[in-house]
């Protein structure tokens, strides 16, 4: 896999979308779907280490504001050493970030979001 510095221009509105949308459900009461579009921002933003730490920030925050213990200590090895992987050249691909899977383990990409990181990687 390829390192980068910054997230493409043609990404990035498509990951600001999923920020938006995660901000529209919790602000609703939609807990679930908000943490889908966490989990989407996260797939979006993962070969970038500035939005890679973000949205492991608002998974942090996610599971401090819901009392989710599990969640919120699971994010802090993510945050303190999750730049490693990055050095490294170890990101698992499509990991959606939360503390219910291992921080390595690759996973599958929705389609929808494997098209949209096809078409942002070839411009």
């Amino acid at each position: 896999m390829k390192l980068y510095w910054n997230m493409p221009a043609p990404l990035r509105p498509w990951y600001r979308q999923e920020l938006t949308a995660y901000r529209t459900c919790w602000k609703e009461g939609n807990l679930p779907a908000a943490w889908r579009h966490l989990e989407r921002v996260h797939i979006l933003g993962q070969p970038y280490p500035l939005e890679h730490t973000a949205v492991h920030w608002r998974m942090l925050r996610f599971g401090l504001k819901t009392k989710n213990t599990r969640e919120a200590i699971g994010q802090l090895p993510r945050l303190l050493v999750g730049g490693v992987k990055f050095w490294a050249g170890m990101i698992p691909v499509g990991n959606t970030g939360g503390a219910n899977v291992p921080p390595l383990r690759p996973m599958p990409i929705p389609d929808d979001l494997q098209q949209i990181i096809r078409s942002a990687n070839n411009h």
